[in-house]
C-alpha cells in the first residue's frame, strides 16, 4: 500500500458513531455511522457497513450499505454486495452486478481546476 493510501482511522464492524465525520487521507467504516461526511480524500465503506448520510467525498469505494446522497469529486465504485439508496453524483462511477441501487445517477465533469491541471502537463 502505497504511503498516500493507508488507512488513516478505521471504525470497526461493532462501533456505532453519530455526528459530523471530516477527514484528510482514507478511512474505513464497518460499522454504523448516522450524520454528515465531508472529505477530499477517500471512504471505504465496508460490507458490515450501515451509513445514514450525505456524503460529500473525492473518492469512495462502498461493499457496504449507504442510505443517503453521495457526491464525489473523482469517483464513485460501488461493488457487491453493496447497496446505495439516494442520489449519485460524480464524474467517474463504477457500479458492478449484483449491486443494490436505488436512485439518479448524474455524471459530472471534473472540477475546473482538475481540468485545468492536466491541460497543463505534457
Amino acid at each position: 500500500m502505497k504511503k498516500r493510501d493507508e488507512i488513516n482511522a478505521f471504525l470497526g464492524s461493532n462501533t456505532e458513531f453519530e455526528g459530523k465525520l471530516s477527514f484528510a487521507g482514507t478511512v474505513r467504516i464497518d460499522g454504523r455511522f448516522k450524520g454528515e461526511i465531508y472529505t477530499e480524500g477517500t471512504l471505504i465503506v465496508g460490507e458490515t457497513a450501515l451509513i445514514e448520510s450525505n456524503v460529500y467525498v473525492n473518492h469512495i469505494v462502498i461493499s457496504g450499505e449507504i442510505r443517503g446522497n453521495i457526491v464525489a469529486g473523482k469517483r464513485i465504485e460501488i461493488h457487491a454486495p453493496g447497496k446505495v439508496f439516494g442520489n449519485i453524483e460524480a464524474p467517474a462511477v463504477v457500479i458492478d452486478e449484483g449491486v443494490i441501487f436505488e436512485g439518479n445517477c448524474r455524471m459530472t465533469k471534473p472540477n475546473q481546476s482538475e481540468e485545468q491541471k492536466l491541460a497543463v502537463v505534457r
